[in-house]
């Protein structure tokens, strides 16, 4: 007979999620993926000026802002058929790169590591027999017998103190924990030094967008982070070798310690290689910009179908019909007025919450469908489309990084092993380590480009009467990224988001087809359902961002409801 287990909320994620999850023979054998929150941006933009949406779609989550504003901008650029300047370009691949690496490590150390990492089995570990393993890893400055020691007296004076801290309240001890004693204290010790290392991409960060989360240097038809070589105010050379010497510094981490370790995790389990599959549909979109038509990109983007890399089909620009005319949500198992399954341009967004229902609705997620088949949107869709396209960068770093997996494992593993909760890390790691060169070479990219005297940044939007249609992709730290725009006589008529959590976390279609989390889940390993750990590495495998796929706030303030986990 099934156990039923509800995990509620899902945590270390950004936003609300509940998990249902069926257990017979210590399996999953079905699973719900509700998102809990609702927050409606796309009823609040409604006739607005386009030229504002990107502030306001910036405030969907906290975590992802630099994401929904480049993706806002986009899409009515698209409406309007503006292109904009290369500087504005290469800036905005920067800004876009840069988010993306402290997205990634922040993701890894703070978000996940703890589903695999036993922080307290770190205090038995031999800080000379670390510093080994690590150094067998990589030759990082940081893997010595002294830094780890120091690091080890660190856990154990927060464990004699009886206050982990931000190791509190994790599944020590569990079963499916195996990493040996060394390995966790080379975790908790990179840990501690990730901290420092997405500061630094933050402060990158903040040097082109004025601050940060919610940056200020985007607006329709370019950039507003002026260029003067010659002006102290402005973005002058100083302040692009700043950026550039913070840019070396992140990649060093993420090259000798990110990916590192990420390997080692997948070596070391690598009995987990096999779970966590689900839904292998892929989608990703192009990105890294290089023209001003948006027709060439330094990331590719396409398809695939049924785990297939023969299937692989590009999507080759901002106007490919391709994409445009793929996508459609649905919302039969969503907590919305209807059942329809209608394109971006066409939807609505109209509430209607009933109580959690397992063959009706029971969820704020809509579910988004390429060519009616669930996607699973993320690093692991770009590197495999990538890898597929024979995009040279992404064939070369997933072919080292396999290789290295196979040495530490033992036995020879392939690209097929990626279709797992483990690959998903393994991607989002090599994802870091390219665009970590990839941020560079736009850098100088536009440094060249200034050298020549071009510091035009910005092309103004002109709104002709009538009505125009637009859509905006973005390739983000968790996936493809989609706005779509309806503007009529210069005002917003329709706006809607299509984000990477909801392609992810979405509920089952009208014929039933399962989300990717839900999907993903089926056939996991749980050990103990009232510690359901194997349950959460696999969703926290995807990075949720369940603010992001919701999307609302009350523009009066009024409390919507009240939420009382028990």
């Amino acid at each position: 007979m099934a156990q039923r287990i509800t995990i509620d909320p899902i945590t270390r994620i950004e936003g609300h999620l509940r998990i249902d999850a069926e257990i017979e023979e210590g399996k999953v054998s079905k699973a719900w993926s509700s998102g809990q929150m609702w927050r409606g941006i796309e009823v609040i933009l409604q006739g607005r000026d386009p030229r504002d949406a990107w502030l306001f779609t910036q405030r969907i989550c906290g975590v992802c802002t630099t994401v929904h504003a480049l993706a806002s901008v986009r899409a009515v650029e698209n409406a309007l058929g503006l292109q904009i300047p290369m500087n504005a370009q290469y800036i905005r691949n920067l800004v876009m790169s840069i988010h993306a690496l402290h997205d990634h490590i922040v993701h890894f150390y703070v978000l996940s590591a703890l589903d695999w990492v036993d922080v307290v089995s770190a205090l038995s570990a031999d800080p000379g027999k670390t510093a080994a393993l690590a150094q067998s890893l990589s030759d990082w400055p940081g893997n010595s017998s002294k830094r780890f020691g120091a690091v080890q007296e660190r856990v154990k004076a927060l464990v004699d103190s009886g206050q982990l801290g931000p190791f509190a309240n994790a599944y020590w001890g569990h079963p499916a924990m195996t990493l040996p004693p060394e390995a966790n204290l080379m975790a908790v010790s990179h840990y501690l030094e990730a901290l420092d290392y997405q500061r630094k991409a933050t402060q990158a960060l903040g040097i082109f967008t004025g601050k940060n989360p919610h940056i200020q240097n985007l607006s329709v038809g370019g950039v507003t982070t002026a260029i003067n070589p010659d002006n102290e105010t402005a973005l002058n050379m100083e302040r692009l070798y700043w950026i550039k010497q913070l840019v070396e510094e992140v990649r060093g981490f993420i090259q000798q310690v990110y990916l590192p370790d990420v390997i080692a995790v997948g070596a070391l389990y690598k009995d987990w290689l096999p779970y966590g599959a689900g839904v292998t549909n892929y989608l990703a979109v192009p990105d890294m910009v290089l023209d001003p038509a948006g027709t060439r990109f330094d990331l590719p983007g396409g398809t695939i179908f049924n785990g297939d890399l023969s299937t692989v089909k590009a999507i080759t620009g901002f106007n490919d019909p391709y994409f445009r005319d793929n996508v459609v949500e649905g919302i039969d198992h969503a907590w919305y007025d209807g059942d329809w399954t209608r394109h971006p341009y066409e939807e609505q967004t109209v509430p209607k919450y009933t109580d959690f229902q397992d063959d009706g609705k029971y969820s704020w997620l809509k579910a988004p469908r390429f060519q009616e088949k669930p996607m699973q949107v993320g690093p692991l869709a770009q590197l495999l489309v990538g890898y597929a396209l024979g995009h040279e960068q992404t064939v070369q770093q997933v072919n080292d990084a396999l290789a290295r997996v196979s040495a530490l494992a033992g036995a020879t593993v392939g690209p097929e092993v990626l279709h797992s909760t483990l690959g998903r890390h393994l991607a989002r790691a090599v994802r870091a380590s390219m665009l970590c060169d990839l941020a560079l070479k736009h850098w100088q990219l536009l440094v060249d480009n200034v050298g020549r005297g071009d510091l035009a940044i910005f092309n103004p939007p002109t709104f002709p009467k009538g009505e125009q249609r637009g859509y905006g992709f973005h390739e983000a730290p968790r996936g493809a990224l989609s706005h779509w725009i309806v503007i009529e006589n210069g005002r917003i008529r329709n706006y809607q988001c299509v984000v990477p959590s909801t392609w992810n976390a979405g509920p089952r279609d009208k014929a039933g087809q399962p989300g990717p989390y839900e999907a993903s889940l089926v056939g996991n390993p749980v050990a103990d359902p009232e510690k359901p750990l194997e349950v959460l590495r696999t969703v926290h495998s995807f990075d949720p961002c369940i603010a992001c796929a919701v999307h609302m706030a009350d523009p009066q303030g009024r409390e919507l409801s009240r939420v009382q986990v028990v």
